[in-house]
């Protein structure tokens, strides 16, 4: 499994190259924007570890370049801890967000946890299948999404949400729901600000108006669902 950081502090660089390359994950090192896109390019990677406030490209415009090519999970580490940060993470592209000072094990379970869900999802051990939903059709084998046969550029976070729903269609998700099934993590206050963002970054690529949903629904105080 290879896992790319990226954070300008040559420290944190060492410190987290010794951490993951102690649990068997081969470990790239970049201290800037321009060079993680550049590994990106030349690499298969199943993580990204990004940090936020860094010189010329920061985190935030570095997630969104790599969203334009890849959809590999993206953590962000930053000392930028307000959930106005969050959200602003969540909405360039991220899959997750941990506020420094973290705990170590706090880093590991997020890591193995984003890993197994883009492995797991990608459903590289099963038969090809073509889900249909009005005019949007998923290939679950490459785990894309086609709207009027474009093909949408969704993050693994808004697939697997989008999949859901589509699965489950009628049946009303809670925010908790939804954040311990994809997440599958335990839900936390501010998860449901997590859950929420996603959602307004989903709708905006499948909704023809993002302003009035026709497809993903919120049921006030009861949570989302898909119109059947």
């Amino acid at each position: 499994m290879k896992i790319l950081v990226v954070d300008d502090q040559k420290e944190v660089l060492d410190i987290l190259q010794i951490l993951l390359t102690a649990e068997g994950y081969e470990v790239i090192l970049a201290k800037n924007g321009k060079e993680a896109l550049e590994n990106l390019k030349k690499m298969e990677l199943d993580l990204i570890l990004l940090d936020v406030m860094m010189p010329q490209i920061n985190g935030y415009q570095t997630c969104l370049e790599i969203r334009k090519i890849s959809n590999v999970p993206i953590l962000f580490l930053s000392a930028k801890s307000q959930d106005s940060d969050k959200t602003l993470g969540y909405s360039y592209g991220a899959d997750d967000y941990l506020s420094k000072p973290f705990s170590y094990n706090e880093l590991l379970n997020r890591v193995k946890a984003l890993i197994r869900r883009y492995h797991v999802y990608q459903g590289k051990n099963k038969k090809t299948s073509h889900l249909k939903y009005r005019n949007f059709c998923f290939d679950e084998q490459n785990e894309i999404v086609y709207k009027n046969e474009e093909r949408l550029e969704l993050t693994e976070t808004e697939y697997q949400l989008f999949l859901l729903f589509v699965k489950h269609q009628g049946q009303i998700f809670s925010a908790q729901h939804l954040y311990q099934t994809i997440w599958q993590e335990n839900y936390y206050y501010g998860a449901n600000n997590t859950v929420m963002v996603h959602i307004r970054n989903l709708r905006k690529k499948i909704e023809d108006d993002v302003n009035h949903p026709m497809i993903i629904k919120t049921v006030w105080g009861k949570g989302y669902k898909c119109d059947a």
